[in-house]
């Protein structure tokens, strides 16, 4: 494989799947050879742009083309595990759209198989990309911050008070997030899984949650044609992690002035980080030593990282799994398992 090419089908071809296919025809040494989705004018709509040879809606014929390497799994959640333990039995590598499935039981079991068979798996948690989280990282293993005592964590979206993405009342493409009878999970599980995973991979793993989720209301009845609105839009989690932190994270679609942002802070008790990807990917801002006592901040540029295109690639090139891994996804899995519980109980709930 180190010296082919990396033939790669795309199963679901709605907005997110533009982003895998324009990463992987720029790409030296990869091609996508197949699409599928539910939808045969879309599908043939999305091969025709991408000058995809096979274009279809069965995805048992794409996960069991035989001139196929890898899926791309870019359907709506509750489809995941399916789909990604078919192709992990097909001996097809997998890079799966996040969260990794819709409870932990499945997302461990996608984890597993994915080991025991060998093949390179990666959830797309896509904020990976950011060279300053991984810089944010290094200064907390090295105790650059002491003892980590609070962290601060969003991710904010506005579109459901602005059309800057296009118009959720009518377009499928964004009502199906907020109907949990479509497969959403809600905010929790659309971004949320993001900004857990970003908080999580500096600070390292959580301990306990407390949660409250919320579906504001945004139509007569909450409804609009076949959509139910009752997946939450909204969700606020404390947070106790296991190094002894406390902090908060929360995700909502009603950050108006905020189109997409992700921020993140953390304090420990001889230094403090922040990164904002409003401003910059690589970029991280932190207050340490002697700055500490006067609370100045300084700024810092640093290397940008591989996106995880690219990383998927690369590890089927080398048949080594780059992060982040099924394993990985499973363990953000189990947080956001937490956080649904904590919020229908009204507890705190151990993760």
């Amino acid at each position: 494989m180190s010296s082919k090419q990396v033939r790669i089908g795309i199963i679901g071809t709605g907005g997110m799947a533009h982003n895998h296919a324009q990463a992987f025809t720029s790409m030296r040494g990869a091609r996508v050879v197949g699409a599928c989705d539910v939808l045969e004018d879309r599908v043939s709509q999305f091969a025709a742009a991408y000058d995809i040879p096979l274009a279809t809606t069965d995805a048992d014929e794409l996960i069991g083309h035989r001139d196929l390497d890898a899926v791309c799994i870019v359907t709506p959640d509750s489809s995941h595990a399916g789909l990604a333990l078919q192709a992990i039995h097909e001996g097809k590598h997998v890079l799966c759209e996040k969260p990794l499935a819709v409870n932990y039981k499945d997302a461990a079991r996608m984890a597993r198989s994915a080991k025991r068979e060998g093949i390179v798996h990666m959830v797309n948690f896509s904020y990976r990309r950011s060279g300053a989280l991984y810089r944010a990282r290094k200064m907390i293993e090295s105790g650059a911050l002491g003892d980590i005592r609070h962290v601060e964590a969003s991710y904010l979206q506005s579109w459901l008070v602005s059309k800057a993405w296009g118009d959720w009342r009518t377009e499928a493409q964004w009502l199906w997030r907020l109907s949990s009878q479509h497969g959403s999970r809600g905010v929790l599980g659309d971004i949320g899984v993001h900004i857990v995973d970003f908080a999580t991979f500096p600070v390292g793993p959580v301990k306990a949650v407390n949660c409250r989720l919320k579906a504001f209301r945004k139509a007569p009845g909450n409804r609009i044609g076949e959509y139910k609105l009752d997946a939450n839009d909204t969700a606020v989690i404390q947070t106790e992690f296991a190094n002894g932190a406390l902090g908060s994270i929360t995700a909502t679609r009603w950050a108006t002035g905020h189109a997409n942002s992700l921020n993140l802070s953390i304090h420990g008790d001889r230094g403090a980080l922040r990164i904002s990807l409003d401003d910059d990917y690589n970029r991280i801002e932190y207050c340490t030593g002697r700055s500490t006592q006067t609370a100045e901040w300084k700024t810092a540029k640093v290397r940008a990282v591989p996106d995880l295109y690219r990383r998927f690639v690369k590890g089927i090139r080398t048949g080594a799994t780059a992060e982040p891994d099924f394993e990985r996804g499973a363990e953000v899995q189990k947080v956001l398992e937490a956080c649904f519980k904590s919020d229908a109980e009204d507890c705190w709930v151990r993760v």
